[in-house]
């Protein structure tokens, strides 16, 4: 029940921002009835309905196939529009802005508040006015006398008086000077009409303000994506242990969380950031949970690169919540095949230091969760403990079994900005590395990105945490 009200909360928020950026981006700046109007409002419903299809299908067990289909468009879609959202909202005080220092520049040149010359039609998106350029200069220059006006579609124009009036079909002559007599020129406050040449006022904020937000918005998310689609940086991060020994000092561990594998980044994906893992010629590679989005039979051969890493101590694995939504055991059987050591809630004698790892939190619902008694309870407390745990929220249970440095991922750092905030609520480290009481935690931002391939604020990494001794 409070999943089902939950959701009808966030389709109810989505279908309101939808309504939102529709109004903004076609309501406001289309004409009624126009092919862009027609283009914008079926886009309005296609794009959120891809969305969902993205999010839904591979829970649902649609075919692979699909789900890489519905993945780009549905997931990118997403990211554009909290980025095209952000950018409206600011528009919106923008807008109020633009709108009074036209209208104050319209005053000094004599144009109507409506932003439209008199005599002209109701303020409506396509309708034209003149703010500037000879018309303008018509209006700013002394008045001629009325039988000295042309009143074809030129009015305002003086002319000789005694050149003969012409009227609007083309005739002169005494009989045309009578017609014109007979049809006098609008006025408004002294001034002549004109016909409306440029669009009016509102109309013209609207574009300005929605084309900034979707050039700001967009380019946003295009640059978020080529940071994914680049591959991660490497980050360094030296860490001293009370503990270590002088024998371990140096010793480098290449944290790597968050892969993601999955329908939108795949084997390309994989590979890049082995090569760069390798790059770094670590002691130990630590693979800290949320490696895929999919099951082994969809996955597998997208998995495979990891069977290149190379470290001198071996390449190990912990699950993540994700892997408990994609068959845990079977993932935990195929690392082992590519040749990762799973830790599942166990521990290794390193040189120098106890590696111990834990089953993410996720697990307890299958009766898998983390044991620290099993990767902890009977170590021998001389000696430095390195704890791998894909959630930073275990932190208290790791400052209880005296662990040195717990490796965690999950955070993203947020991914999407302001998505960082809304982490650090749920995470007592977002990113980087942090004390708790005797315990270090370091949080990774991970290598790759869930949904949206797209990272704002928060670019992906891998990082070399490099274990250094007091006593050195």
């Amino acid at each position: 029940m409070v999943f089902a009200l939950v959701g009808l909360v966030v389709l109810a928020l989505l279908g309101a921002v939808h309504r939102y950026v529709w109004r903004r981006f076609v309501g406001d700046t289309t004409a009624p009835g126009s092919r862009l109007r027609r283009a914008g409002t079926v886009a309005a419903f296609v794009l959120p309905l891809l969305s969902l299809g993205a999010m839904t299908s591979g829970r649902l067990g649609a075919p692979f196939l699909l789900q890489q289909v519905l993945a780009w468009p549905g997931f990118l879609w997403l990211a554009c529009l909290l980025y095209l959202t952000l950018a409206l909202l600011v528009g919106e005080v923008v807008r109020p802005i633009l709108l009074r220092a036209l209208a104050r520049r319209d005053a000094v040149r004599g144009v109507p508040r409506s932003g439209m010359p008199s005599g002209t039609p109701a303020e409506t998106p396509g309708t034209l006015q003149d703010a500037s350029g000879p018309l303008a200069r018509a209006v700013d220059e002394p008045r001629p006398r009325t039988e000295e006006l042309v009143a074809s579609g030129s009015a305002g124009v003086p002319v000789p008086s005694e050149a003969p009036a012409r009227t609007a079909s083309g005739a002169s002559g005494p009989k045309a000077e009578q017609e014109a007599e007979a049809e006098p020129v609008e006025e408004s406050a002294g001034r002549t009409s004109a016909p409306a040449l440029q669009p009016s006022r509102r109309l013209f904020v609207s574009r300005v303000v929605g084309g900034a937000a979707a050039a700001a918005g967009l380019a946003t998310v295009g640059y978020g994506t080529y940071g994914v689609l680049r591959g991660p940086s490497v980050r360094r991060v030296t860490v001293p242990l009370a503990r270590l020994p002088r024998a371990a000092h140096g010793f480098r561990i290449a944290v790597v969380s968050d892969i993601h594998i999955g329908p939108v980044l795949g084997r390309a994906h994989t590979r890049r950031i082995v090569d760069t893992i390798n790059a770094t010629s670590p002691d130990l590679v630590a693979v800290v949970g949320d490696l895929v989005d999919g099951s082994v039979a969809d996955l597998g051969p997208a998995a495979e690169p990891l069977a290149a890493l190379r470290a001198r101590h071996g390449s190990y694995f912990v699950t993540g919540n994700h892997e408990y939504f994609s068959g845990a055991e079977q993932w935990v059987d195929h690392v082992r095949e590519l040749g990762l050591v799973p830790l599942e809630n166990a521990r290794v004698e390193i040189e120098g230091f106890d590696l111990a790892g834990v089953n993410d939190i996720a697990g307890e619902t299958e009766g898998q969760g983390p044991d620290f008694g099993r990767a902890l309870g009977d170590r021998d407390r001389a000696r430095a403990a390195v704890l791998m745990a894909h959630q930073p929220v275990v932190i208290h249970d790791a400052v209880e079994h005296g662990v040195d440095l717990q490796l965690s991922g999950h955070t993203h750092g947020g991914q999407l900005w302001p998505g960082n905030h809304l982490a650090a609520l749920a995470n007592p480290t977002v990113a980087g590395l942090e004390r708790y009481g005797d315990t270090q935690l370091f949080v990774s931002r991970g290598a790759g990105a869930w949904g949206p391939p797209v990272r704002v604020g928060a670019p992906s990494d891998i990082t070399v945490v490099e274990l250094a001794s007091r006593q050195a």
